[in-house]
């Protein structure tokens, strides 16, 4: 159900073609994650002046908010190449062997999905990460040996939108792990912006500013509904996007004025109707929605969380009085009272 949501985080094919025009190649062309990319412009700075490859980097938090991208743009800052990969893909120790072996001194290995290693594979990494060198065994029984190779030093980037499913092992040997945070509406406002003016569309601030409102502080999103919108600006509009257009289309998609889609309304009033407001705990919510409870807990409730929707407590998720507002349900007094003490304490 996830990945044919319009407001999905998950990356679709169209996706990675409109990601990979409107990819930037710096930091300076970089929006957003402020903090993050100043400390990474020292860490890169710092490994260059000293000629030694940079530390290991984690990056982590919700899909769709560039740890691709940065990944590159690490490389690039570098003068480094990138070697692209996945957990799910490296199946045996030897396959990641094979990878280690073949990079060049400094080289950028990026693996996106660290979390999904297995723990065969994990184990070769360890060595590698720490002393860039590859442990393994020859032979069998009582002539086995143990040798090792040496291998170019590099840079291990891994990305993960699960940091709590790395083991401490792995987790331990990053010395650099950056969380990325949802975006605020001026930056998703900027990229909006900065993509229509690459794919030469012609669009007003007001529109730009509407689009980014919706987006969920996804930069994925973001993009995404700006092709969308385009495509009614062309058919009902003169190609250019305005207010009007902005609306009409979001309005179509069923993306409402806080980005929440049918789904998101429905898990609230579920919430809020069966549950009396919760809590409810994160298994029955993944029955409710027909997903799985990591995607719940990944893909729709970072964004309600932000948005002050709904509130994590050790019972189970509850909603909070902007949910009520949203969906126009009416609050009894004592609930009221009773939401506002907690979101005051």
């Amino acid at each position: 159900m996830e990945n044919n949501r319009f407001v999905s985080t998950s990356k679709t094919l169209t996706d990675v073609e409109i990601e990979t025009s409107l990819r930037p190649t710096t930091m300076a062309e970089y929006i957003g994650q402020e903090k993050i990319k100043n400390n990474l412009n020292v860490y890169i700075q710092a490994s260059k002046k000293r000629k030694e490859s940079l530390d290991h980097v984690l990056l982590y938090g919700p899909p769709g908010l560039g740890k691709t991208t940065l990944s590159h743009i690490i490389a690039n800052e570098l003068g480094s190449q990138i070697k692209i990969t996945s957990g799910p893909v490296i199946e045996h120790a030897a396959d990641l062997a094979a990878i280690l072996t073949n990079l060049n001194q400094n080289d950028v290995l990026f693996i996106d999905e660290i979390h999904r290693l297995n723990k065969t594979v994990e184990e070769i990494l360890y060595p590698a990460m720490e002393d860039f060198a590859l442990d393994f065994v020859v032979g069998k029984g009582p002539s086995a040996k143990s040798m090792r190779l040496k291998i170019q030093p590099f840079t291990l980037i891994g990305a993960t939108t699960r940091a709590g499913m790395l083991t401490g092992p792995l987790r331990d040997r990053f010395g650099v792990i950056c969380r990325l945070e949802l975006y605020k509406e001026n930056e998703l406002q900027e990229i909006v912006k900065r993509s229509a003016k690459i794919l030469n569309i012609k669009i007003e601030n007001s529109a730009s500013l509407e689009i980014a409102k919706r987006s969920r502080g996804t930069p994925r999103i973001a993009n995404r509904i700006l092709k969308r919108v385009r495509d009614f600006a062309d058919v009902f509009g003169k190609g250019e996007i305005d207010l009007s257009i902005t609306n009409k289309a979001l309005e179509m998609l069923e993306i409402d004025k806080r980005g929440l889609d049918n789904i998101d309304r429905r898990l609230l009033e579920n919430i809020i109707k069966k549950f009396d407001g919760g809590p409810v705990g994160l298994e029955t919510l993944s029955a409710l929605s027909g997903e799985d409870a990591m995607t719940v807990e990944d893909v729709y409730e970072p964004y309600l969380l932000q948005i002050g929707f709904i509130a994590r407590t050790n019972r189970g998720r509850i909603a909070l009085q902007g949910a009520y507002e949203h969906l126009n349900i009416p609050l009894d007094k004592s609930k009221k009272s009773e939401l506002e003490i907690f979101e005051n304490n």
